[in-house]
């Protein structure tokens, strides 16, 4: 008998409480988010798919006074935090205060290695599993570079590629946003952490462009070019996990052949930037000027000029290992948007690794403590929680 708590019941929220619901032996579920409406509906769509009784829905604004966050806490025996980044650390505390297993979908680096110094420092710390960045990248992507290192021992180089798409490619980028805005502008902005000779280097994101061979005719859809280029924040922990034992190891974000140069003018022109500027308003009457962050602004035009209807998505991750030896290993998953439950390919490679990994802390698949996840997660029984979801990865050896 488990209950699980669900932090944000947006795309994800409401995919990872389907899973825990369906996989992770869930007999009570609270769903808390700040919007009622969200709640609603999440609560609603469950209820239609699973026909679960034992849904509560709580209204918290985890920006506000703690007390009824940390009663939910102290509810329930493992937490799904599905909230943006910024409030990973409170979470992780709360987590930590009250005994709560905690698996997140993070997607910050430097905020992932605070919440695992914290973990280490608590002295509940070796109680409770702190999961942090457990989504697809990263996340899926670190446990398949963990995978490759059990299998080969030290490798001579591994590259992991990773992208969600729609299937059929549109607007102005060639891409539709199939997660949050704010995620997608972090990945593409500052710094991405690597190994070269077998220490963490630091690269600048949008960087290295290729050329690379994604065989979608074999899954019966269109074939299109893709290029891959370097983001932030997709390896996580991994380099500092694996220095030494891996030579060179990067990440790259896949997407439709053109949308780099696209992007990149938006990435030269500024419209990245965190830091506020002074904008003089041009509209007649208007009072000026007033501080605005590019980035801010670039996020409203986003979430209005890629966003579509009814888009149809996929997700593609690959990692490729060659040990020290010469020896090979290439795992591959590829999922699109199941029609059956309506989540897409996104939220279900997304949400259901992260789920998995909540779950094996419970089934003692996960080392207890804070993780980093590639440290933590039996890899072997992951793939197979995968699988169990629909989720098939595909190995070659060489």
């Amino acid at each position: 008998m488990s209950t699980y708590l669900v932090l944000g019941v947006g795309m994800q929220g409401t995919a990872a409480a389907y899973d825990l619901i369906q996989s992770c032996g869930a007999t009570r579920l609270i769903l808390a988010d700040s919007s009622a409406e969200r709640l609603e509906a999440a609560e609603q769509r469950l209820v239609r798919m699973t026909g679960f009784p034992g849904i509560e829905v709580r209204r918290i604004d985890v920006a506000g006074p703690d007390g009824p966050l940390r009663a939910a806490f102290e509810e329930a025996e493992a937490c799904m935090n599905c909230l943006p980044y910024r409030f990973s650390l409170a979470i992780t505390r709360l987590a930590l205060d009250t005994g709560t297993h905690l698996a997140d979908l993070g997607g910050n680096t430097a905020v992932v290695r605070e919440q695992l110094a914290m973990a280490a420092a608590h002295p509940r710390g070796s109680d409770v599993a702190v999961l942090p960045d457990c989504g697809l990248m990263p996340g899926m992507g670190n446990l398949f570079v963990a995978h490759a290192v059990a299998e080969l021992g030290d490798c001579a180089e591994v590259r992991v590629r990773c992208g969600g798409l729609p299937t059929e490619p549109e607007g102005p980028l060639q891409y539709a946003l199939l997660f949050n805005v704010h995620g997608l502008i972090n990945e593409y902005f500052g710094r991405a952490q690597v190994l070269r000779g077998g220490a963490v280097t630091e690269l600048d994101t949008f960087t290295e462009l290729e050329p690379l061979a994604v065989d979608f005719a074999a899954r019966g859809l269109e074939q299109r070019d893709c290029e891959a280029f370097i983001t932030s924040g997709g390896l996580s922990t991994t380099p500092w996990t694996f220095a030494g034992r891996i030579g060179e190891l990067d990440y790259k974000t896949i997407r439709y052949a053109g949308h780099h140069e696209r992007f990149g003018l938006l990435v030269e022109l500024g419209l990245l930037a965190e830091d506020e500027l002074q904008v003089t308003p041009s509209r007649a009457g208007a009072q000026g000027p007033v501080a605005v962050a590019p980035r801010d602004v670039l996020a409203t035009c986003l979430e209005r000029a890629l966003s579509y209807p009814g888009t149809v998505d996929l997700a593609v991750l690959r990692c490729t290992a060659t040990a020290t030896d010469g020896r090979t290993l290439e795992l591959e998953m590829f999922d699109v948007l199941d029609d059956v439950t309506g989540f897409t390919a996104m939220e279900r490679a997304t949400a259901f690794s992260a789920t998995a990994c909540l779950y094996g802390a419970l089934k003692g698949k996960v080392a207890i403590g804070g993780g980093p996840i590639e440290a933590a997660v039996d890899t072997t029984w992951y793939l197979g929680a995968l699988a169990e979801r629909g989720i098939e990865v595909t190995l070659t050896k060489g």
